[in-house]
């Protein structure tokens, strides 16, 4: 049986450990965010950026939410029987010290049917959830596609979780 001091010192230990992974996601930096012009009669298009987790513990990506469309999901491509399709996952992992990018091809969030046209030059706000709790927003360029390479590159729209 438990004493008293040692049940205050696991309660402590366990609200610290909570502590310490609810601000884990702090670390993590969001670069380059952009959303693709789709054309009027589109009934999706994707939301991309770089994950850079710069903490010792893997942070968890498991919602994102967006007033620009109905439905937002997280997705990932796959082949299946040699066709490239998209897949809804539960959850988008950033390892600790590693970087994930979010790009055409690859993971991404999905907007599934919008509540606007997205054009170029609008901004799109994206609400972030992570498994911890945590959450953040960001805003994200509507980008045309062609002629516009995956990574700017210039440092533009880098974010802080919690900004």
């Amino acid at each position: 049986m438990l004493k008293a001091n040692q049940l205050t010192a696991l309660g402590l230990s366990a609200l610290l450990s909570f502590s310490a992974l609810a601000n884990q996601a702090e670390a993590l930096l969001i670069d380059n965010p952009y959303v693709r012009e789709m054309p009027p009669s589109a009934p999706a298009t994707g939301a991309f950026m770089t994950f850079e987790n710069a903490s010792d513990a893997d942070v968890v990506l498991i919602k994102a939410k967006s007033d620009a469309a109905k439905i937002v999901e997280l997705h990932t491509h796959i082949h299946d029987n040699g066709v490239m399709r998209m897949r809804e996952i539960p959850e988008i992992v950033i390892t600790a010290n590693q970087q994930v990018e979010l790009k055409p091809g690859g993971l991404h969030i999905m907007l599934i049917n919008p509540t606007r046209a997205l054009k170029e030059g609008e901004t799109v706000e994206i609400d972030l959830e992570f498994k911890d709790g945590s959450t953040t927003k960001i805003s994200a360029p509507v980008k045309k596609i062609m002629g516009m390479g995956m990574n700017r590159g210039d440092g533009q729209g880098r974010h802080m979780m919690g900004q």
